[in-house]
C-alpha cells in the first residue's frame, strides 16, 4: 500500500504561429504542456525504462535523511533506482534533494500529503531533461510527465495517482499554479525551485541543510543546469517558446530566432 502522511533557423513569427506554438502560463515567481510523444520515441524509451529498472534494481534508498521520511515502498525503491540508472549523478542528487526540501518544509507546516507520491513526483520530474526522453518539440516538462506516465503504467500504478504525478511535472516551473494544487504537485513546484533558486532556503535549518547536502551534494548542478537548457534551446528551441529558457538561449546563442511573447501578439492574423 502507498505510505501516506502527509526545434530555427529561418523561423519567422508567422511560422511560429504556423506551427502551433503552445502558450504555457509561467509563474511570476519562476526564474526560467497533455501531448503525445512519437509513436517510436515511446517505444525506444519503454524499452529502456524497463532495462534501467532492472539495472538499478539493487538500489535502497536510505530510511531517513536529516530526520525526513523517505518512503519504504516497492515503487518508490524501484523508481530512485530507474531514475539513478536513467540521469547523471549531478541530476539525480538534485531531484532527490527535491523531495527532501520540499519535505522538510510541508512537514514543518504540518501539511497532510502522500509521501510515496511525493516522493516518485520529485524523483521523475526531471525526465525530460535524458536524451532518451526527449521528443523533437515538446516542453520538457511534458516529455518528462509523458516518460513518467509510461514508468508507472509498467508498475501497475493506478491511473487516479499517475495523474497527479503527471500533473506534478508538468506544472513545476509554473510555480504560481503548481502551488494552488493539491500538496503532492506543490511540493515538486516548491522543492525544485528551492533547489533551483534558494527560493525559502531560509526555511531548512542550517544543520538539516548540511546534512540533505552532504547525502545528495550538487557536485555542479548549476554548470549542469544551465548546459542542459542550451542544449534544449538548441536542439528543440520551438520547445522553449513562451518559456523562460528562451532567456536563456537569447543571452548565449547567436541569433536564437525563437519568437518572444510580442512577436507572437503582433504576428496574430488580426488586423487589431
Amino acid at each position: 500500500m502507498p505510505d501516506k502522511s502527509d526545434e530555427t533557423n529561418g523561423m519567422t513569427r508567422r511560422t511560429a504561429l504556423g506551427r502551433g506554438a503552445g502558450v504555457a502560463a509561467i509563474g511570476a515567481a519562476s526564474v526560467f504542456a497533455t501531448a503525445v510523444s512519437a509513436p517510436e520515441a515511446a517505444a525506444a524509451s519503454n524499452s529502456a525504462s524497463s532495462a534501467n529498472a532492472s539495472a538499478g534494481a539493487a538500489h535502497r534508498l536510505p530510511a531517513k535523511v536529516a530526520g525526513i521520511r523517505v518512503p519504504d515502498t516497492d515503487l518508490a525503491h524501484k523508481t530512485a533506482a530507474f531514475v539513478r540508472s536513467a540521469s547523471s549523478a549531478t541530476l539525480y542528487n538534485h531531484v532527490m534533494r527535491t523531495y527532501l526540501f520540499s519535505a522538510a518544509i510541508f512537514d514543518r507546516r504540518g501539511v497532510r500529503y502522500d509521501r510515496e507520491l511525493a516522493f516518485v513526483a520529485a524523483a521523475l520530474h526531471d525526465l525530460g531533461l535524458i536524451k532518451e526522453y526527449q521528443t523533437p518539440a515538446e516542453r520538457f516538462e511534458v516529455d518528462g510527465a509523458d516518460a513518467a506516465q509510461r514508468f508507472l503504467r509498467a508498475q501497475r500504478v493506478p491511473a487516479d495517482r499517475i495523474d497527479i504525478v503527471w500533473d506534478a511535472i508538468a506544472l513545476h516551473t509554473t510555480v504560481g499554479v503548481a502551488t494552488r494544487k493539491r500538496p503532492e504537485i506543490a511540493m515538486v513546484s516548491v522543492g525544485s525551485g528551492l533547489d533551483f533558486t534558494g527560493n525559502d532556503l531560509q526555511q531548512i535549518p542550517s544543520d538539516m541543510l548540511a546534512e540533505i547536502l552532504r547525502a545528495y551534494p550538487r557536485e555542479g548542478f548549476k554548470r549542469e543546469a544551465v548546459d542542459n537548457i542550451l542544449g534544449l534551446c538548441r536542439t528543440k528551441p520551438m520547445s522553449v517558446v513562451m518559456h523562460p529558457f528562451a532567456e536563456v538561449g537569447r543571452r548565449h546563442i547567436p541569433d536564437f530566432k525563437v519568437p518572444t511573447v510580442e512577436d507572437l501578439l503582433l504576428a496574430a492574423p488580426f488586423e487589431e
